[in-house]
Order: structure tokens, then C-alpha cells, then sequence
């Protein structure tokens, strides 16, 4: 079964606000068994446009990663970051067939 991701990308206007949606996200993460593989960091932007912040995380299933989003959980953690923070999220299902 092929994982799937968060992708997101993040404009944070106020960071000690934020910092309370990462404290509160944690526990829908946790129970989803969310994991960080992109979390922030150096990036360059070569094509399009880019935000502050980017954050890969993986979810073992496509059905996962859209409950995990979907809980009460998250949905508290995001009501703590929507007037603090403008993001973009994608959830995609990862690719597990054959490789070049």
C-alpha cells in the first residue's frame, strides 16, 4: 500500500501564535502516526512562488492522512492557526510503483 503526505507551504504572520498550532497539532499527529519529513528548513525556490515555510509529513495510507485532517483533533489545531498563518496543504498518495 502506497503512504501519502501533507505537503504544505506557509506564510506565518505571527510565530508565538503559531507555535501554539505546533503544541496542538501534536496530538492528531500522534494518532494518525504522522511523521515529519520535511519540517521547515533551507529551501530555494526555482519555479513558482514560495511561502516561509515547508512541511512534508507521511501517513502510512492515503485514508490516513484525510482522517487525520478530518479529526476533531486537527480541526482545533487549525482553528488556532487560521489568523495567524496562510498556508496551502495538498494530501497526495505517495507512489510505490516501479523507478527509472
Amino acid at each position: 500500500m502506497a503512504k501519502a503526505y501533507w505537503v504544505a507551504r506557509v506564510d506565518v504572520s505571527d510565530p508565538d501564535a503559531y507555535r501554539k498550532y505546533i503544541e496542538a497539532n501534536a496530538e492528531a499527529f500522534r494518532a494518525y502516526g504522522a511523521r515529519f519529513i520535511v519540517r521547515g528548513g533551507r529551501f530555494e525556490c526555482k519555479e513558482g512562488a514560495a511561502r516561509q515555510r515547508n512541511v512534508v509529513i507521511e501517513f502510512d495510507s492515503y485514508e490516513k492522512a484525510l482522517e487525520c485532517y478530518e479529526s476533531e483533533a486537527y480541526a482545533y489545531a487549525k482553528s488556532l492557526r487560521a489568523s495567524h498563518a496562510v498556508s496551502d496543504l495538498v494530501i497526495v498518495e505517495g507512489y510505490d510503483g516501479s523507478q527509472p
